[in-house]
């Protein structure tokens, strides 16, 4: 059974309930005041009587002008009805209930042969503070008078055809909220399906603000960010094999020439064939250390590391490289306060590598690195600045992207895989710190990177 089906059925289940509910209880506290109107009507009328009974008695001495005449009674309710009539409201008119007259002894004066009912109503009727008669009214719980029937049943067929006018009403309401209430449901569900072909354009538009706008949202913004990671994947795709397509096509042209004896084996040609495999390697290894780094997978053996050493450590390796391409490279220490952090050293080494790689592949000839450290608020700032060229506003938003190089012929030669800071930045947020890049006042790119500081109050 499909979820409209189900809504139509509890929704329409919940209305009979109700309705049907209704139905006994209108019809219950009809019965119950029908009779109990029935019950002060005929109290009412037996008060009247006895009231003029009364009188009657009191002009007679005793209850021979029953005897002579039993219509002086008829006479006595028809008047009665009139004074009723003459005053405030409706006049309770008739009998409803059957009733009797009687003397003190209880001797039957006026009224039908049969046994008094177990459940009467007596009023009494005095003369000179002495009891001389009861009027007697029939109580039970129960419409006798056939014209009380007759309405009674009138009023339950006219119950019924509203409960089923009701029940026809709430049939059509229950139909169009089940509709009404299915239809966002059911987009989401026909989305869904659309998302899980791999169509990650389709959108939901919300209709309302209830909890399955918000769901309607939530799958959007799901939607939205799976249509984000397939196109980085595809970019992802697309970046690799063109990164893996240049190295190979070099090796084979290469390789394609020895064979056919174009060229010969010379030193030139083994070693221009060993730095295309180097280069190849490289990226290799740096695709597999980006991966890892990705996933968190990297292993990390934090100690307490002083920065300053790591960074005299990493530019120590790099300060011949720096030689060759006549970039000056400058260090500014801050030695008067303690720069101790809680890092993998050898993840360290492998970030100032990186950074002074990227700085050496791009700083034109005569230039220079300047490379600084101080103390901040509970942190460590390093900051490397280097001369030009510089980039543009829109490519310091991308440096930490993959395979992302700001030469556009993406040769490289000069601007290597293109990941080196992307695990730059997987580093700085393994150790819960900062990275950013901004315009150097060198005429460059400046690396700033923030990391906890350790001290003893930790």
């Amino acid at each position: 059974m499909k979820l409209r089906s189900k809504l139509f059925l509890v929704i329409f289940a919940t209305c009979m309930v109700v309705v049907f509910a209704m139905h006994i209880g209108i019809r219950s506290s009809f019965q119950q005041g029908f009779i109990g109107y029935i019950k002060k009507n005929s109290e009412q009328r037996a008060t009247h009587l006895a009231e003029a009974l009364t009188e009657q008695y009191e002009l007679a001495g005793d209850w021979h002008f029953l005897y002579k005449d039993e219509h002086s009674v008829y006479q006595i309710l028809r008047t009665i009805d009139q004074i009723s009539q003459s005053g405030d409201g409706p006049p309770p008119r008739g009998w409803r209930t059957q009733f009797w007259i009687v003397d003190k002894d209880m001797k039957r004066l006026f009224g039908h042969d049969n046994q008094f009912p177990a459940e009467t109503f007596k009023k009494p009727i005095t003369f000179h503070d002495e009891i001389v008669g009861w009027v007697i009214v029939s109580a039970a719980d129960k419409i006798s008078s056939e014209a009380d029937i007759s309405f009674d049943k009138q009023q339950l067929r006219t119950s019924w055809i509203i409960a089923g006018a009701t029940v026809l009403f709430a049939l059509l309401i229950t139909l169009v909220l089940s509709r009404s209430m299915i239809r966002p449901v059911k987009r989401l569900v026909e989305a869904t399906h659309k998302l899980a072909a791999g169509d990650f354009s389709v959108r939901v538009h919300p209709t309302s603000k209830d909890e399955i706008s918000q769901l309607a949202t939530d799958f959007n913004q799901l939607a939205s960010t799976l249509e984000k990671n397939e196109q980085i994947r595809r970019d992802y795709m697309a970046d690799i094999s063109h990164e893996l397509r240049t190295p190979l096509a070099i090796l084979k042209g290469e390789l394609e020439a020895l064979q056919d004896g174009v060229r010969k084996p010379t030193a030139e040609t083994l070693n221009s064939l060993l730095f295309e495999v180097t280069n190849l390697t490289k990226l290799v290894n740096d695709l597999h250390q980006l991966s890892l780094s990705d996933r968190g997978s990297l292993t990390y053996r934090k100690d307490f590391v002083d920065i300053n050493e790591v960074i005299l450590l990493a530019v120590a390796s790099y300060r011949h490289t720096y030689q060759t391409k006549d970039i000056a490279l400058f260090t500014e220490l801050d030695d008067l306060s303690s720069l101790i952090v809680q890092a993998d050293p050898d993840r360290l080494i492998q970030l100032f590598h990186n950074l002074l790689e990227n700085s050496v592949r791009y700083t034109y000839s005569g230039g220079q690195l300047h490379i600084s450290t101080k103390k901040g608020h509970n942190s460590v700032l390093i900051s490397l600045e280097d001369s030009a060229p510089g980039l543009d506003e829109s490519q310091y938003k991308a440096v930490f992207q993959r395979f992302y190089r700001a030469e556009s012929s993406r040769n490289r030669a000069s601007g290597g895989s293109g990941l080196g800071l992307a695990i730059c930045e997987n580093i700085i947020e393994a150790h819960n710190g900062k990275i950013s890049v901004m315009p150097s006042s060198l005429g460059g790119m400046k690396i700033l990177i923030e990391l906890p500081a350790y001290s003893d109050d930790n």
